[in-house]
């Protein structure tokens, strides 16, 4: 039986603007983390268009195998099998790792899970490597765009624990992990890329 492929437009429309961008930090050898691998297309762009790195894909585990597909067919020596991985766990049972990516997923989980994100990714890094967060930012408190402002309002009727994280709140847990912002790449369709380093 043939497994369709999920399908995300919005992995398609950003895959190679993010990717120009992670070339940059995830430039040497090694094992990425993905939290929050979704359908699997940034899993493949990535990996196939960075040889040097390990692609390690991972989801929550009622989404770990949304990827199976995309990844089966790229058939790609250099991305590994899906993990299941709950931030919250104190200890997260992955491999070593030189390196976090992670698209769309701030604002969709509660704030108190993105604090567990933040606290697992310093326990899993080594000085000096890097955490690349992808997703609509605020700042100061304001939205950056009336289109933000209507994504977090739907965010919030889909459920109250979602919605777009200011990033100074951002920095604050940072800081707290040991986790400096290094960089912060203006994206299209008011998204940015946010790189933290350990």
């Amino acid at each position: 039986m043939i497994q369709t492929k999920p399908f995300s437009q919005a992995c398609e429309n950003n895959k190679e603007v993010i990717l120009q961008k992670i070339a940059l930090v995830f430039d040497q050898p090694g094992t990425i983390l993905e939290i929050g691998t979704g359908t699997g297309q940034h899993a493949v762009h990535f990996a196939k268009n960075l040889p040097h790195i390990i692609w390690q894909p991972s989801d929550q585990a009622e989404n770990y195998q949304l990827c199976l597909p995309w990844l089966a067919e790229a058939e790609l020596p250099n991305i590994n099998r899906p993990l299941v991985l709950d931030v919250n766990t104190r200890s997260w049972q992955i491999p070593p790792i030189n390196g976090v990516f992670s698209a769309n997923t701030a604002h969709i989980m509660s704030w108190p899970d993105v604090e567990a994100m933040f606290r697992g990714v310093s326990a899993n890094l080594h000085n000096g490597e890097a955490f690349c967060l992808y997703g609509p930012f605020n700042y100061n408190g304001q939205f950056s765009s009336p289109s933000n402002r209507q994504f977090d309002e739907y965010l919030k009727n889909r459920n109250s624990t979602m919605g777009i994280r200011d990033l100074d709140d951002l920095k604050k847990i940072g800081t707290a992990n040991g986790l400096d912002l290094e960089a912060d790449f203006e994206m299209p369709a008011n998204n940015r890329l946010l790189v933290w380093r350990k």
